[in-house]
């Protein structure tokens, strides 16, 4: 549980102050990574920077809409809430599909023994993942590797097919993403919400009266956290708590809709979480999340990239026509993504059943205790 010992954010002696206070922030932010966004111009990297601040803000007013709604107008905060989902779905996915590119490739790079493969194909300075584009160097003259070498099976060749098989489908659909983020981004729609960010920035409608004390608050962040803690508790911790779970694996290789529903309380966890960490930024100004919810968290995004890429892997290998050798390759390949989201899971398992530092230790401020 939260550190009740913590002071609460000083900025104001009701929760109507403090409510609005922490939203007119991030309604600043949003405001902020906006302009930064039109600016850019041609720099597709301050771009991208941009586009990531701004979901980053409009992912913690939907939170703080869905957690504190009983102190909102309603009305307004749940039109405002699906309009904050929309933009943040549509400017996520032209960067979703490029890291699931490049995590796919180096993935194939890695099991096939090859040198790294380049990353996905984009114009000069896009940065489509968080790390630089690592180019494969030339190759030396004399023979070939052994990696290349006849005789290595097909993973070697069926990988490079399932590659450019990966990349074409994937580069589509980033394509496709980014024309549909543009086309999101100059609508009616989107200068709607805008303006009502805008709005947010100055006046919050408040449904709560002024003077309301701070144990409101408090109450309605604990129900955020009690709700992921029950949603942990319904995980299968005692099997995520081994390295190899071979049940899970077989499940993932099954039907996609398997597939999903085996995933599915898994990415709760991961929504649910971050609702109980935007609640304690309400209560708690300036601290962070604490060192256990920050692991945890971090393992929830690793295993929903894993499982995407998985899905990637799996959408690719259904096409019609494709050689024995590719498919081989993109079934190595989705068993390989499978033993990542298998491998997220027991991390995620150790990180969250982390025991308490001592009385007298460094304080894990927001650290959640173990179900």
């Amino acid at each position: 549980m939260h550190n009740h010992d913590l002071p609460l954010a000083p900025r104001g002696t009701g929760a109507d102050q403090v409510l609005a206070g922490y939203l007119h922030g991030q309604a600043g932010d949003f405001l902020r990574s906006l302009r930064l966004h039109g600016e850019s111009g041609a720099d597709t990297r301050s771009a991208a920077e941009a586009a990531r601040s701004l979901r980053r803000a409009a992912r913690r007013i939907r939170g703080t809409l869905h957690t504190f709604r009983p102190l909102l107008d309603p009305a307004w905060g749940d039109q405002l809430r699906t309009e904050l989902a929309w933009l943040s779905g549509v400017l996520a996915e032209e960067h979703a599909c490029t890291a699931r590119l490049s995590r796919l490739l180096d993935a194939l790079a890695r099991l096939s023994g090859t040198q790294p493969v380049p990353a996905a194909r984009a114009a000069d300075g896009d940065p489509g993942t968080d790390a630089p584009t690592e180019v494969a160097p030339a190759a030396p003259a004399g023979p070939p590797p052994a990696a290349e070498r006849p005789g290595r099976g097909s993973l070697t060749v069926g990988g490079a097919r399932a590659g450019a098989l990966l990349e074409r489908q994937l580069t589509l659909g980033r394509t496709r993403a980014h024309s549909a983020a543009l086309q999101a981004l100059g609508s009616a729609r989107f200068h709607a919400v805008a303006d009502a960010v805008a709005l947010l920035a100055s006046e919050v409608p408040l449904a709560t009266p002024a003077g309301t004390t701070d144990a409101v608050l408090t109450a309605h962040a604990e129900g955020a956290e009690l709700r992921l803690l029950d949603a942990v508790t319904a995980l299968p911790l005692a099997r995520a708590s081994h390295p190899y779970n071979a049940e899970a694996l077989v499940n993932g290789l099954a039907t996609a809709s398997a597939g999903e529903a085996q995933d599915a309380p898994w990415h709760r966890v991961r929504h649910l979480l971050r609702l109980h960490r935007y609640a304690q930024e309400v209560l708690h100004a300036g601290d962070g999340p604490g060192r256990r919810l920050s692991a945890a968290g971090r393992t929830l995004d690793r295993h929903r990239d894993a499982a995407e890429a998985a899905a990637a892997a799996a959408s690719a290998a259904r096409t019609p026509r494709i050689a024995p050798a590719t498919a081989y390759a993109l079934g190595v390949l989705h068993a390989d993504q499978r033993h990542e989201v298998e491998a997220a899971r027991f991390a995620f398992q150790r990180a969250w059943q982390e025991t308490p530092p001592e009385p007298d230790g460094p304080r894990d401020e927001h650290a959640l205790a173990a179900p």
